[in-house]
């Protein structure tokens, strides 16, 4: 006999809804308004969520913003005494976990600062509802006004999901780039030379955080009235080299595989098609202590393909020896590649 799925309690309808109201007052992503969707086309769902809208609607308030700083100013005593029976203890839980947005609404300005070592990964949540996640041998600075919400990535690698707030755009700056976002979702990397952004949701501005001008190079028959964007599945590459002056740069359209290869570090995985041996082991460097040598040039252009644990060097190692032949010559802090 099959085990049946246990029916969802009242209570736990109450607390998702309570979840997903605070949620969606804070900006949805299209992933979490597709998961949404779906959640509330239940009948008993709706009806949870439609009575939390009822509830905060006679607390008199008149934007979300306002009733979250507001319901997180107010004692316990006074929540409870709103909300039906029942649903009393779900939204203090759920309250509590918004007490630090709400106080970031009230005073406008937060700051902090993170950072990821070689091999790490690190998800922030922001107060605003956006969210960056770190990829290895990272660092961020995160200050907000209450005109904008600016980051600097430092070094390396991060993705952005930006809650949507028209008055106050969200504004990435690395190394002179300016990306600049209301909501959207979009990654970064800091190069050695060049500054690479990727647009996996929405749209944003790419300018010159010095000068205020478009890095976006639009095409030869354009004819715009506006600064040109990129838009979800576009990435662009400006250089960042010794000259101070940065020059606009073409838009690339990336494929849905290319762009799923290019996330999967937030898997912990590095993922290619058909890509030359000295990227692959450019990328495995960024993860490990232990560093891979190519000593070879002809090997460093031979094209591989496949996916991989970022932290497992040693499987690509193997597979390059015990597969395509390759001498490995292993040393304590490196390991050293080449053709027989």
């Amino acid at each position: 006999m099959n085990e049946q799925t246990k029916p969802e309690s009242a209570a736990e309808t109450e607390r998702v809804a309570t979840e997903w109201f605070f949620r969606r007052d804070g900006g949805f992503t299209s992933q979490q308004m597709r998961d949404f969707e779906r959640w509330i086309d239940d009948r008993s769902h709706r009806a949870a969520f439609e009575e939390i809208e009822r509830t905060w609607a006679r607390l008199g308030e008149t934007g979300p913003l306002v009733r979250t700083e507001v319901a997180a100013r107010k004692s316990p005593w006074l929540v409870r005494r709103w909300l039906p029976v029942g649903l009393a203890a779900t939204a203090a839980l759920t309250l509590a976990g918004w007490w630090g947005r709400a106080a970031w609404v009230g005073r406008a300005e937060f700051a902090e600062q993170a950072a990821t070592e070689v091999g790490g990964l690190r998800r922030l949540d922001l107060p605003d509802g956006s969210f960056v996640t770190l990829n290895t041998n990272s660092s961020v600075d995160v200050h907000f006004t209450a005109g904008e919400r600016r980051v600097r990535l430092l070094r390396g690698e991060a993705h952005f999901e930006v809650a949507k707030n028209p008055v106050r755009p969200f504004v990435v700056v690395a190394t002179g780039v300016a990306v600049k976002a209301v909501g959207t979702a979009f990654s970064v990397r800091v190069k050695a030379s060049a500054v690479d952004v990727l647009v996996t949701e929405g749209r944003v501005r790419v300018d010159d955080a010095a000068r205020g001008a478009s890095l976006l190079q639009p095409a030869p028959v354009a004819v715009l009235a506006e600064p040109p964007v990129l838009v979800a599945g576009e990435r662009v590459t400006i250089a960042t080299g010794s000259d101070a002056v940065l020059v606009p740069a073409r838009i690339a359209v990336v494929a849905a595989a290319e762009i799923d290869q290019a996330l999967s570090w937030q898997e912990r995985r590095l993922d290619y098609a058909d890509a030359p041996l000295s990227e692959i082991i450019a990328d495995f460097n960024r993860y490990n202590q232990h560093k891979l040598v190519v000593a070879d040039p002809r090997l460093s252009e031979r094209r591989f393909g496949g996916s991989f644990p970022a932290g497992d060097y040693a499987s690509l190692v193997q597979l390059l020896e015990k597969t395509f032949g390759v001498i490995v010559e292993r040393r304590e802090r490196e390991t050293v590649l080449r053709l027989p």
